[in-house]
């Protein structure tokens, strides 16, 4: 009777976890990661000027009308393996359009220093509306990231077809 009785508290346990754990990581499947997905500031170093990790957007672009700024600022961090902002890198970040469903040009300031790990991008705009445009960052050593895709309105807020 006793034996009985712990294994079923043990068994309780581990199914306890277990449904803990798969509700921390929505189920994802193995390998992904537990917890938020938000990066955490400080930990990764860049070393000798070598970056080592991935590009993230930390503010995508929202929605905007056609000759605006994106609003709020497009941000892009540099992140090391575990998903941490590395504060020492200020290389340069580059955006450019991936997805470009109008023809429309990318305008403002689309070279940026990144600053603590993190590039600010607040003159972006975007001069054709239309629907799924997508931005592509990269930065030397990283790669690029794509963005999700946004619209860009026309005058009458109306996104071109």
């Amino acid at each position: 009777m006793c034996e009985s009785r712990i294994a079923r508290r043990v068994w309780t346990v581990t199914a306890l976890a277990l449904a803990t754990l798969c509700a921390a990581s929505a189920c994802a499947g193995p390998g992904a990661p537990i917890g938020p997905r938000l990066p955490q500031e400080g930990g990764g170093t860049v070393g000798s000027g070598t970056a080592a990790g991935v590009l993230a957007f930390l503010v995508t672009p929202n929605d905007v009308a056609a000759g605006s700024p994106i609003d709020p600022e497009v941000q892009v961090a540099a992140l090391d393996t575990l998903g941490n902002v590395l504060t020492a890198f200020s290389g340069t970040v580059r955006v450019a359009l991936g997805s470009n469903p109008s023809s429309g040009t990318l305008g403002g300031t689309v070279s940026v220093a990144a600053s603590s790990g993190v590039a600010f991008f607040n003159t972006l705009v975007i001069s054709n509306a239309g629907s799924g445009y997508t931005l592509v960052a990269s930065a030397p050593g990283f790669g690029s990231i794509v963005s999700a895709p946004f619209t860009v309105f026309g005058t009458i807020g109306v996104a071109a077809r």
